[in-house]
């Protein structure tokens, strides 16, 4: 759970400061932006990423976390992309992943490069520092992924008890690993590695959230789906 406050780069957080080598060159993005088209500018400069997420293994051990990596961090770019390239979602930001060994990390990077341009902060792409605490939940899988028999029972119980939607009674929602996919803009389906072909599983969700100040799509999630069979086979990003 997300709490606004002061986090340290040893700490898990959202929005906060990362565990960053000072000397591994910081992400950037090169792909156009929306601000970029709208000024008419079909090759704009290169601008810096922002931080996203840090989670330590610790705080969140499971089968999600790569071979040899204690640490996840996520970092992506505070602008809209017009179709972007694959694996990446349309009206989104841009994402990149990190893995890596904590204990390896030397001399930290005191404070990453500004963007060189980024959505207004109301926007939700500019995440407000916020401490992490770990709750372990057991996650189930969204109505529409249930047997007909259990999923008519369940949509009668949301009816019964005045609730908002199925995933109130099922899928755990907010800022997660592993666990279940939202799904409100279109139908399940299965998301395909490229490489391999194999079904990917969810790997972390960012979701909506006042306190973090994140909003992506329309209140939505921002899914990362990983190859179950070598990371090194890449992610799948979606919103919904």
């Amino acid at each position: 759970m997300p709490e606004r406050g002061e986090p340290t780069v040893y700490e898990s957080s959202i929005g906060g400061p990362l565990l960053w080598p000072a000397d591994e060159p910081w992400p950037h993005c090169c792909l156009p932006d929306e601000q970029a088209m709208q000024a008419g500018d079909s090759e704009p400069a290169s601008s810096a990423m922002v931080p996203v997420l840090q989670v330590f293994k610790k705080d969140a051990p499971g089968p999600w976390w790569s071979a040899g990596a204690d640490l996840l961090q996520l970092v992506w770019c505070p602008n809209v992309h017009i179709d972007p390239p694959v694996p990446h979602e349309d009206v989104a930001p841009v994402v990149e992943v990190r893995w890596r060994l904590a204990g390896d990390v030397g001399d930290v990077l005191d404070a990453p490069p500004p963007p060189v341009r980024q959505e207004d902060e109301d926007y939700g792409f500019s995440p407000r520092a916020c401490t992490l605490t770990a709750v372990h939940l057991i996650d189930f899988p969204s109505v529409f992924e249930l047997p007909e028999e259990l999923g008519a029972g369940v949509e009668r119980l949301v009816g019964e008890t005045g609730g908002a939607g199925e995933d109130v009674i099922t899928r755990v929602g907010g800022c997660k690993f592993g666990g279940w996919p939202s799904w409100g803009i279109t139908d399940p389906y299965e998301v395909r590695c490229r490489t391999c072909d194999s079904v990917m599983p969810l790997l972390f969700t960012v979701a909506s959230d006042d306190t973090t100040g994140i909003t992506v799509g329309r209140w939505g999630d921002l899914r990362i789906f990983a190859c179950p069979v070598e990371l090194g086979h890449g992610y799948w990003f979606d919103v919904q």
